[in-house]
């Protein structure tokens, strides 16, 4: 078995048991303990598992703290962020989902006309500076580890807007299984920004593709086009441009 083979079968075992000891996987795929700890290793680094000890778990249905994912991949998300921010025009209506990219991107938008819906104080906040730009909160329960509202409440108040465009991120893209989260709740309110927006603007870095979170948001179909790093595999991009996806590639 190749290094590669093994290192995705490692993830799938993983993502379907939620944890595994070192020793297991040395056992399944006869290879040494250290074989299998320098897998791990890099497969963390390639934010795809977490790193326990004696072993590893899952991040599929792991909430991540806000603090921890402002510090993961920031370049390449700040670059997103950038690219993201320059499709926005005088006028427009858009979504803002509570991701981290999502808030470098309320950094850096013009202070222009424009109506912002989202879920997510730390954009609000951000945003609050522009006095051009209307800012309306959707409401809902408040998690506290993405400082963001989801929940009935917030999906509810969505009903009430149509805008032209949805700016959001995921935890996984993946060709046949489309765009996904970590958190129920989360996919469940992106699901319905993606429904209440007429183009869906998806801001993801590289190691989110062939991804599968734990929680389905919409099928691929239903976004117009993907923002992303020089780092996205060339097949992945050819692949996207044939389902007819606009991909815009950040300069870092």
């Amino acid at each position: 078995m190749l290094v590669a083979e093994r290192q995705q079968k490692i993830v799938e075992l993983v993502n379907i048991r939620k944890s595994i000891r070192v020793s297991e996987l040395s056992e399944s795929f006869n290879v040494t303990e250290e074989t299998i700890r320098r897998d791990l290793e890099k497969l963390e680094k390639e934010n795809k598992l977490k790193r326990s000890h004696g072993g590893a778990v899952s991040i599929q249905e792991e909430d991540l703290d806000v603090s921890e994912r402002e510090i993961t991949n920031v370049n390449e998300k700040r670059a997103i962020a950038n690219a993201a921010a320059e499709l926005v025009e005088s006028g427009d209506r858009i979504i803002v989902d509570a991701s981290t990219t999502a808030w470098y991107m309320a950094k850096v938008l013009q202070n222009i006309p424009l109506t912002v819906i989202t879920n997510s104080i730390k954009v609000s906040i951000e945003l609050s500076k522009k006095d051009k730009i209307e800012v309306i909160s959707t409401g809902g329960r408040l998690n506290t580890k993405s400082m963001s509202y989801l929940g009935p409440l917030a999906e509810r108040s969505l009903d009430m807007y149509h805008v032209n465009k949805c700016f959001m991120s995921c935890r996984g893209l993946h060709l046949e299984n489309g765009l996904s989260d970590s958190n129920e709740e989360q996919a469940l309110l992106k699901k319905k920004m993606a429904e209440q927006s007429d183009q869906v603007i998806v801001m993801v870095d590289s190691s989110k593709f062939g991804v599968k979170g734990f929680s389905k948001i919409a099928p691929l179909s239903k976004a117009r086009q993907v923002i992303t790093d020089s780092k996205i595999n060339p097949g992945v991009k050819t692949r996207l441009e044939e389902n007819q996806l606009t991909v815009r590639i950040a300069d870092i």
